[in-house]
């Protein structure tokens, strides 16, 4: 039987057998993993520090798959197709999803957290819609896009205008994601702020955008380069509770902050001087939608969007015991690992 990798408990790896899934009914598809990135969600289920997994089970999320077969009533995709997964399985009927926002439906079950994922060598079985074809992008490419898309989905919560600042916070592969959007903005100004400098050189050489190191000086560098304004839209990528109960401090009077981090923690703001004074809104960011996979693949094929900067880090299926917990170290100074199945 093909082998699966499996997080048994916190910080333990397994490799399993799993059986190949039986043809696919009406409304699924058959598919094979071909290229799988490594996201902060799964170093977070690996390490027991994820509030939505449950031990054990077979991660994988952000993949580039094949198409094996189709359900009989399935006509977007057929077989040899390569796909981006959307991971997010809501109920389309349920009134969230009926109202245009399936990423955060009750009922969501996502692929690689909630159920089994992809990090596996057999086929296994997806709804049919959650598969975005792109045959003329690599696997590389279409392992990429779900991460692009949580960058995007924020993005498009936080609504930049003409003539603001936009602040990311945390540099990751996230606040990476949302850079890239941010960057294909006119007349929006953009910065980036995170605590290591590597990934603050990492942005302005790669995507043009200007960083401030969160060295203490941070609010007064960001009050030099917007006036004394401070920014209008701030997006926290941290899943930090100490940054995201203070990423308040620079936002403009009127402006919005996006959460696109995730924190178990409870979370404490100063509300009268700060939240109330600048009279801010507060956002959450979940996952993304179906359009959002669409438009980012039409991007990536019109070389608006280049992913091979972001690949730092490459290893084999076989690797995956022995090379994963690596990643969960910042210093190994990954921007994006991905997992190659050949």
């Amino acid at each position: 039987m093909p082998a699966a990798i499996e997080f048994t408990e916190p910080k333990k790896i397994t490799v399993i057998d799993t059986p190949d899934e039986p043809a696919p009914g009406p409304g699924e598809a058959l598919v094979r993993t071909h290229r799988m990135g490594i996201c902060g969600t799964d170093l977070s289920c690996y390490l027991g520090k994820f509030p939505f997994f449950a031990y054990p089970r077979t991660p994988g999320h952000e993949l580039g798959l094949e198409v094996v077969a189709v359900g009989e009533d399935v006509t977007h995709i057929k077989p040899g197709d390569r796909c981006s997964l959307e991971p997010y399985v809501n109920n389309p009927d349920s009134p969230v999803s009926q109202k245009g926002a399936s990423n955060c439906c009750p009922e969501v079950q996502v692929i690689g957290v909630h159920k089994p994922g992809g990090l596996r060598r057999g086929t296994f079985l997806v709804p049919a819609r959650k598969l975005h074809p792109g045959n003329d992008l690599s696997y590389d490419q279409l392992a990429l896009v779900e991460t692009l898309a949580i960058g995007y989905h924020a993005v498009q919560r936080g609504k930049p205008q003409l003539g603001e600042t936009v602040l990311v916070i945390g540099a990751g592969p996230i606040g990476l994601a949302c850079l890239e959007f941010l960057r294909l903005m006119d007349g929006v100004q953009v910065l980036v702020m995170d605590m290591v400098q590597g990934r603050l050189d990492f942005c302005r050489e790669q995507l043009g955008i200007d960083g401030i190191l969160a060295d203490g000086s941070q609010l007064a560098a960001l009050g030099e380069k917007t006036g004394g304004q401070l920014a209008d839209v701030i997006i926290d990528a941290t899943g930090s509770p100490k940054s995201m109960s203070t990423c308040f401090d620079y936002a403009a009077f009127t402006g919005r902050v996006v959460y696109v981090g995730i924190t178990t923690s409870d979370l404490q703001f100063p509300h009268a001087p700060v939240f109330h004074r600048r009279e801010l809104t507060l956002l959450a960011s979940r996952n993304a939608l179906p359009a959002d996979f669409d438009h980012i693949i039409g991007l990536i094929r019109e070389g608006k969007i280049d992913t091979d900067k972001w690949i730092t880090h490459r290893i084999g299926f076989d690797e995956v015991p022995e090379q994963f917990e690596k990643f969960t170290d910042p210093a190994t100074g990954a921007i994006k690992a991905i997992i190659d199945f050949s």
